[in-house]
């Protein structure tokens, strides 16, 4: 036996199917062929079942986010070997994008793989490669009790969401018969679930109100006058709204919102108990009602300094720079609140891109503005972000320093202004204080003894 061959791992043969075609069982590890980039990958099986007379394997890729799990046919897999860890690779073995949109092969025989843009953003979520709005605001943080539960099979693999149809990419609890079902429509005002396009039809022809059940307590400025197109700054186009949604108030709204946010977020494992949330729902807004994009969540009375619990970006949303807009929100409520604030860990691996950025550019934009000395506790102050974040981002940029016990910002202009090239020209979707109507819940009174 090859040296590093698991013996359990070896492929039987199995009754119901083929039996030219190895077998392999659930739990089993073996190596596939990856659909995102078309290299080999060790994976463990979860689930199998027969199609055609032959089985096609559920596989999870050891130590790779669990939206790259997929159904393989039993070509794509081999038995399992001692294979070097994925992110010890060369990189010249692997594919690279050309600027024309194509994957050009590892190997440099010319041989190009076209690229749609679910296979780009599999590629650049499988290497960790961040757009300049990634989704990657979708971890969650938080609602997250344990987040290394076994794999599970993807039930629902399409939504039906307003004018947008999506690709889903985790599994989420909803109830029968819905969870069997491939496909599902939700209504985009409500988020109630229908397996049927004819009977959403008929709910949204009986529908009245077309907002999130809350208060809208931000609605973007409108443009300039005589400049009906302009976008920037605070002016989005289309215009964009954030409603403050009560978990307790608006119970089944909120529990459809997590089950949908399920579906994107992998470590999610509260659906039901919503009452001590508030929930900012944001949308587009446009004459036929308003469109939600996204969301995130906090706890109502928090002891810690979280401003914030959970945070997504739909799919179909994403790039746009409303992901950071959530965040920039969630940092000026807590500026209404008067304290600084940090979101709830553990972070996923695309929030924790997401909100290094933001605090990557939020810190670069202070320094760039301050003259002379500046302390930890004054860019807090400023920015409404925590110490520890503060410190572990300017370390990661080299603009800290150590020295007898304390942190000090050594912030060299030049090094500032090359950080900052990097953002200059980055779209970002500002928080106009002015038009956020909204006002922190009271402090929490203890109670008297009698």
């Amino acid at each position: 036996m090859a040296e590093g061959r698991d013996d359990d791992a070896r492929p039987n043969t199995g009754r119901g199917a083929s039996t030219s075609a190895p077998v392999f069982e659930p739990g089993q590890k073996a190596t596939c062929i990856a659909s995102f980039d078309g290299q080999q990958h060790p994976a463990e099986i979860v689930d199998r079942r027969i199609e055609r007379g032959e089985y096609i394997y559920y596989v999870h890729y050891i130590e790779r986010d669990r939206r790259l799990d997929e159904w393989v046919t039993v070509d794509k897999l081999s038995s399992w070997a001692t294979t070097p860890r994925p992110s010890l690779a060369r990189l010249d073995t692997m594919p690279s994008i050309t600027m024309g949109g194509d994957l050009t092969s590892p190997t440099g025989d010319g041989n190009t793989l076209k690229v749609t843009r679910r296979l780009k953003r599999k590629y650049e979520e499988a290497h960790h490669l961040a757009g300049d709005d990634h989704h990657g605001h979708g971890g969650d943080h938080g609602h997250d009790k344990d987040h290394h539960h076994p794999p599970r099979v993807k039930n629902i693999q399409v939504i039906e969401f307003g004018r947008y149809e999506m690709d889903t990419w985790y599994y989420s609890p909803y109830p029968e018969p819905y969870a069997s079902c491939t496909k599902l429509y939700l209504c985009e005002y409500t988020l109630k679930y229908f397996r049927k396009k004819k009977t959403l039809l008929r709910h949204l022809a009986k529908l009245d109100i077309r907002h999130p059940p809350g208060d809208e307590i931000y609605r973007s400025p409108p443009p300039p006058p005589g400049q009906p197109n302009y976008s920037g700054g605070a002016v989005t186009k289309p215009p964009i709204s954030v409603f403050e949604v009560d978990g307790k108030k608006a119970k089944v709204y909120c529990q459809n919102l997590c089950l949908l946010s399920k579906l994107f977020l992998d470590h999610k494992t509260l659906y039901y108990d919503v009452d001590p949330f508030l929930f900012y729902v944001m949308c587009e807004r446009d004459q036929h009602g308003y469109h939600m994009v996204g969301y995130f969540s906090k706890e109502k009375s928090c002891m810690e300094d979280y401003n914030l619990a959970c945070i997504l970006t739909l799919p179909a949303y994403q790039r746009k720079g409303y992901g950071k807009f959530l965040i920039a929100f969630a940092y000026e409520l807590s500026r209404r609140e008067g304290r600084v604030g940090t979101p709830e860990r553990p972070l996923s691996d695309l929030g924790a891109v997401s909100f290094r950025s933001y605090w990557t550019r939020v810190l670069l934009e202070q320094l760039r503005n301050v003259k002379g000395d500046v302390s930890i506790k004054e860019m807090s102050d400023a920015t409404m972000i925590r110490g520890q974040d503060i410190v572990e981002t300017l370390q990661s940029l080299g603009l800290i320093k150590y020295w007898k016990g304390t942190h000090l910002i050594h912030a060299d202009p030049r090094v500032v202004q090359e950080h900052w090239a990097k953002f200059a020209h980055q779209r970002v979707i500002e928080v106009d204080p002015a038009c956020l109507h909204w006002q922190p819940l009271p402090a929490p009174t203890a109670r008297k003894r009698p």
